[in-house]
């Protein structure tokens, strides 16, 4: 990965600000993408300090010209795009029936449209230098997770246009990679959305018992060092799947324990 460059979207925290960091100890260059202005210059500078070739640009993934203009800076910067990682995403629990449809908008927009947008303005870079396209996804996207409506649903739409673009670019070496990480200790549950739009502010789940960003991180740059087309990285994920193909009445009625039995779900137990 040494010298290879690397956007990292939804780089301040959690999945993607771990990701930064793994490529940046590997001596990538690495573009640091988020909304928030104070943490993508400490982090920078934190990167920095150790060595890292590291830029940051302020970006809207739901906005398409912030999305064109991260690409412009990074290839003004470097050159070139050898990686993107479309980590940028966001959450919600409530019921549909419950739930204001600005909030499902609002979902598809950074989960979905966040992805389509980066990946159209690097997709030229990505095809001359053969490069990796990757959507950072989850067990949500191969079942339907009662009370996330808009999440699973933004993240079926991810699997689908990261599919038919592998498809597309079978004859032209583009990697593309789709990562599904399960639960990970993050904040993504605490500023999930809720029925009115507003974030959830606490975790229903035992954080310390999930998988650590860290983890993920080194999972996926070893999936893109051999090319793979698709990561389950948990236990609980991979039988999903599994049982997905084989028992999907089961698995549906498996969802709904599983999520009835969340503190304060919205579901009835």
């Amino acid at each position: 990965m040494k010298d290879k460059v690397v956007i990292v979207t939804g780089a301040s925290s959690g999945i993607g600000l771990s990701t930064a960091t793994e490529f940046a100890r590997l001596g990538s260059k690495v573009v640091l993408a988020a909304r928030r202005a104070d943490l993508l210059q400490s982090i920078t500078e934190n990167l920095r300090s150790s060595g890292a070739d590291v830029l940051y640009v302020v970006t809207d993934v739901t906005k398409e010209e912030d999305c064109k203009n991260l690409i412009k800076t990074t290839v003004e910067k470097f050159g070139q795009i050898d990686i993107l990682i479309n980590n940028a995403g966001l959450s919600m629990r409530a019921l549909f029936q419950d739930v204001d449809i600005s909030v499902l908008k609002r979902l598809f927009d950074v989960n979905f449209w966040g992805a389509v947008n980066c990946t159209k303005y690097a997709l030229p870079y990505l095809i001359q230098n053969h490069g990796s396209v990757v959507g950072i996804s989850s067990v949500a996207g191969f079942v339907g997770l009662p009370g996330r409506t808009g999440y699973s649903a933004s993240k079926y739409a991810l699997h689908g246009f990261l599919e038919t673009l592998r498809i597309e670019h079978l004859k032209n070496g583009l990697h593309v990679l789709i990562l599904c990480a399960g639960f990970t200790k993050s904040d993504i549950r605490k500023k999930a959305l809720t029925a009115s739009g507003n974030p959830q502010g606490f975790t229903p789940r035992e954080e310390e018992k999930m998988m650590t960003p860290e983890d993920v991180a080194r999972s996926l740059v070893k999936a893109i060092r051999k090319k793979r087309n698709y990561v389950i990285l948990t236990l609980e994920g991979k039988m999903t799947a599994l049982v997905k193909r084989i028992a999907p009445r089961f698995l549906e009625y498996a969802a709904y324990i599983k999520m009835a039995n969340e503190p304060d779900s919205p579901l009835k137990k």
